[in-house]
């Protein structure tokens, strides 16, 4: 590898704990400690430090250059919009992007404004814009389920992997939007200035991929 560190941000939390499988059967994760609350670890053997970060933080820090490489939900690579290149679907943290409300919502009316709860507003303002549907956006942080349940949205746009808190609630699918997982990214400067380390990390990762699709 090159005298230069690269920098991983991985976020917290599931994603995270996949993630570290990988990296770990690479042999390019040994200096993290889990029990510990630091933020950064340094490996110093091959140059790569890590950083621990919220999930829909990733984006951010690999867009401003302070991590070369990150691993995150391509939900939150959609709703960021921000310039980055997608490495590899990494195959873990699958589900769908959904809209999801009670069974007789009729989600395409251009004499009614559809109103939608959401934690990504953008990819929801997007998508019905592409289908010449008038809406209202409501960002919430929280349970979007609770939306259609006190009547502050007619339907959700949310990541939805297996449906069980929907129909727990009374509310199904109404349409599927577009399969979600795990990705590595990169901004388009870190590939151009450390592009064999990140292809070697890529390429490493993809060929376990591989072996444990095999």
């Amino acid at each position: 590898m090159d005298k230069g560190y690269l920098t991983i941000a991985l976020p917290k939390g599931r994603i995270a704990k996949e993630a570290m499988i990988y990296m770990e059967k690479l042999g390019i994760y040994d200096v993290v400690k889990s029990s510990s609350r630091k933020l950064i670890f340094t490996d110093e053997v091959i140059k790569v430090r890590y950083m621990f970060v919220k999930g829909v933080d990733v984006v951010t820090y690999v867009d401003e250059g302070v991590a070369d490489l990150g691993v995150v939900g391509r939900d939150i690579v959609l709703e960021e919009g921000a310039d980055i290149y997608e490495l590899l679907d990494l195959g873990f943290g699958r589900c769908k992007f959904s809209i999801a409300g009670y069974p007789d919502t009729d989600l395409y009316s251009k004499d009614k404004v559809l109103r939608v709860a959401t934690k990504y507003p953008n990819v929801t303002k997007k998508f019905f814009q592409s289908k010449n549907q008038p809406i209202e956006v409501f960002k919430l942080s929280g349970s979007v389920e609770l939306g259609p349940l006190v009547g502050l949205s007619d339907v959700i746009m949310d990541i939805v992997e297996s449906g069980s808190t929907l129909k727990a609630n009374g509310l199904t699918v109404l349409e599927d939007i577009t399969d979600i997982s795990a990705r590595l990214i990169t901004n388009p400067v870190a590939y151009r200035y450390k592009r064999n380390r990140i292809k070697e990390i890529t390429n490493m990762l993809e060929e376990r991929l591989d072996k444990d699709n095999d």
